[in-house]
């Protein structure tokens, strides 16, 4: 497949030509193209975990707007958590399980501020709350999360609109994060706390138009969210300003990080990846127990997963596993107890600039879970001494 052909078949981000200019190495993921590294993997990495500050673009994940008098009801039986507790401007995580309580898809579910809507009966009118929510998955995921519930469109007050393709989305992350935010959005979006969430009007100088000095408002979404464990904020906005944004940012001191750092920074941070940490393949909560809520009602794989809760455990579960220095392991790797049993799997793996040493995320029985339990990993070459180390890796600096 020729370069031309390939471009023409791959999504890109709005600021792909910004990625460009800043000579950016573009790699595929998931049908994207995306920023693999600006150059210096370890700077953009020392920009988020060294106390400054990184805008990432993260453009490629799916955003879809769920609204209507009745959405609530339809989402609580399509997720595994509770709708009904998630209060506005504020977000939640979640999964789509199929009927065997496996995973589809993970969510991160965001109310928006409710609507009013007149509703006419036999017996008057009734004003009705209108939910809004916004949906926001991985890209491997964006595609089956629309068509589950797409499915639910003709059944009720029940709108599902995706934005994928008319917004984009930032993410600002590091020690210096809230400060960046400050400087640009002003100082209430600043103050969010994880799991946080609110839209504001972002009045800016129309560059197309600076003779007439013209303001634009753009509505951006700003979520309180950490990919790195360090402070961090997540911003949506209309793609055709994403560039003022993202200039915006990196003016007020964020550093441009790329997919390769991110990478580091989300396994430090014990943070799944769809595709490579989980799938299909898993019950939901060997890898997001913080997903579920057991008081609800029921959904589809409610029956399995509570099940399992209940009976005790699941089977196997993710956990951290560290080196005792840096090793040459690759994903897919075995994993033994000390006595040489078979125990489990590496999924994702890294060298960690912070520990000094090889780190790794992967699944083992549940009587291996145990911090500082020894284990060896096992490829092809050699066999590397390892611990079980509690999820994450490094201790959160998020409020």
């Amino acid at each position: 497949m020729t370069e031309a052909v390939e471009a023409q078949i791959l999504n890109k981000s709005p600021l792909h030509n910004f990625h460009q200019r800043l000579g950016a190495t573009m790699i595929e993921r998931e049908g994207w193209l995306v920023p693999e590294s600006y150059g210096d993997v370890s700077l953009e990495y020392a920009a988020v975990r060294g106390g400054g500050c990184g805008v990432l673009d993260l453009s490629d994940r799916g955003r879809i707007l769920v609204s209507g008098t009745e959405a609530v009801q339809f989402l609580n039986g399509l997720i595994t958590n509770d709708m009904k507790t998630l209060a506005e401007n504020s977000w939640m995580p979640a999964a789509f399980p199929n009927v065997q309580g496996r995973l589809i898809a993970s969510v991160r579910v965001v109310r928006l501020a409710d609507d009013s809507r007149e509703t006419r009966t036999a017996k008057g009118t009734n004003e009705n709350v209108c939910p809004t929510f916004l949906i926001d998955t991985e890209a491997a995921t964006h595609e089956r999360v629309l068509k589950t519930i797409e499915r639910f469109t003709l059944a009720g007050d029940f709108r599902v609109t995706d934005v994928t393709d008319q917004t984009a989305l930032l993410s600002v992350q590091g020690k210096k994060a809230i400060d960046v935010v400050r400087m640009v959005l002003g100082d209430t979006p600043a103050e969010l706390l994880a799991n946080q969430a609110m839209q504001i009007a972002w009045p800016q100088q129309d560059v197309g138009n600076a003779s007439d000095n013209a303001d634009v408002a753009s509505r951006v979404t700003v979520m309180g969210a950490s990919h790195t464990g360090e402070h961090g904020f997540d911003l949506v906005v209309e793609s055709d300003q994403i560039g003022i944004l993202w200039e915006a940012l990196q003016n007020a001191g964020a550093q441009p990080v790329g997919y390769s750092a991110l990478e580091m920074l989300r396994i430090e941070a014990g943070v799944p990846r769809y595709g490579i940490d989980m799938d299909e393949t898993n019950v939901v909560t060997e890898a997001l127990d913080d997903a579920v809520s057991y008081t609800k009602g029921c959904y589809i794989g409610q029956e399995i997963i509570a099940r399992i809760k209940y009976r005790g455990h699941v089977a196997r579960h993710l956990a951290g596993v560290i080196f005792d220095q840096t090793s040459s392991v690759r994903a897919g790797a075995i994993i033994k107890s000390a006595e040489g049993m078979e125990v489990g799997r590496i999924t994702s793996v890294t060298d960690s600039p912070l520990l000094g040493r090889t780190i790794a995320l992967g699944y083992l029985k549940y009587a291996y879970l145990a911090p500082g339990t020894e284990v060896k990993i096992i490829t092809t070459e050699t066999e590397f001494k390892a611990q079980v180390i509690a999820l994450p890796f490094l201790q959160s600096t998020v409020l």
